[in-house]
């Protein structure tokens, strides 16, 4: 099913659908800065927010792809990581208590006879909603996949590509591919608790930390753990397990590895997924915004911020993401509260605000 941007009879969900979802004003798709701080602009206007994200955990590429790399333009701050940006926003938006629904997808979103939406997830969670705020970034992000045929039948038993539960590892022969901060990382985690750790990677450059560089090599001299060079060509099974792989290098031989896991970190790759089949329009895989008064798509009741959306003169920028998330929230607000006026307020003088925020209104003399 797919939101139409017309009132199409043929393509309205009836009202008695979703029977038992969970009832929202706001749904917010993406938990990255942008996406986080849209909770905190719909807060302030007193608008509860659930957030969904593909990934485990919060942050989106900011903390999957460069938690400890600096960040340099964001106001007022000079300088702090990915994951040290995260932090400061969940603190900022713990007042407004959201509710976050993680490693799960939006895979249906349609109309309703009374205007809301119907929105499910992968997992099956489903909701009915006043508005959604697409703030996905460039996309989901899924796992770049190793390439050897029939290999995908041992996912998620043998083959692994996140680690959400360290100790079924422990005690276990393992070969890591990879040549980032993920499979060095965790490589150099696996030392001492695994059976053997083997490191499979196809070139002698690493795009790792040069200290987790230095630290595997050490080991590998020290017979903790092995390095090869190579790829991963082809696997052997014994009683429908994955028994071993094997591995080719640059001087074309092949390689046999025994192996209980498979572990492969190659990287993640933004992937636009369902958000094109919701009748949306799209530019260049980005999402269309009607103007710049609320950043609204071309479905009434959907908006697009952040790196998701595009419109003339648009900057990929945290900051830009942050601006947007403020237009959208009070364009949003009529949806949720048709009959309320909304006055801006500022967190600087604001009673009610400040009540909102939990914290005291100051004095001056």
């Amino acid at each position: 099913m797919t939101i139409s941007a017309t009132h199409d009879a043929g393509s309205i969900a009836p009202n008695s659908s979703f029977a038992g979802a969970i009832d929202a004003d706001a749904v917010i798709i993406g938990a990255g800065p942008v996406g986080l701080f849209q909770v905190f602009e719909l807060g302030l206007l007193e608008i509860k927010a659930h957030v969904i994200d593909s990934l485990p955990a919060v942050g989106g590429q900011c903390v999957e792809l460069y938690p400890d790399k600096p960040i340099y333009d964001i106001p007022a701050v000079p300088v702090c990581t990915g994951q040290e940006l995260t932090d400061n926003l969940l603190k900022q938006i713990e007042p407004f208590e959201p509710t976050f629904h993680l490693g799960q997808e939006v895979t249906t979103v349609q109309r309703r006879e009374d205007g809301r939406f119907n929105v499910e997830t992968s997992t099956g969670t489903q909701f009915i909603t006043k508005t959604i705020f697409i703030a996905a970034g460039v996309g989901s992000f899924q796992a770049r996949t190793i390439k050897v045929e029939g290999i995908e039948k041992f996912e998620n038993t043998q083959l692994h590509y996140r680690v959400k539960d360290p100790s079924i590892f422990e005690g276990k022969n393992l070969v890591i591919c990879g040549g980032g901060d993920s499979a060095l990382d965790w490589a150099l985690n696996f030392v001492g608790k695994a059976e053997s750790v083997v490191l499979v990677h196809r070139r002698e450059d690493f795009r790792a930390a040069p200290a987790s560089v230095a630290k595997m090599k050490q080991l590998c001299e020290e017979y903790e753990m092995q390095l090869i060079t190579g790829q991963v060509t082809g696997y052997d099974e014994k009683d429908d397990q994955l028994s071993e792989v094997k591995v080719t290098g640059a001087d074309g031989v092949t390689r046999r590895v025994p192996l209980d896991m498979l572990m492969v970190f190659f990287g993640l790759s933004p992937k636009l997924g369902p958000i094109a089949e919701w009748g949306l329009d799209i530019e260049r895989k980005q999402l269309k915004v009607v103007d710049t008064e609320k950043f609204e798509t071309n479905v009434p009741g959907i908006f697009a911020v952040g790196d998701i959306n595009t419109y003339p003169g648009k900057k990929k920028l945290i900051l830009s993401g942050f601006h947007e998330a403020a237009l959208a929230a009070f364009g949003a607000a009529p949806y949720i509260f048709p009959d309320k006026k909304i006055h801006m307020q500022y967190t600087t003088t604001s009673p009610k605000l400040h009540k909102i925020l939990g914290v005291e209104t100051p004095v001056f003399d």
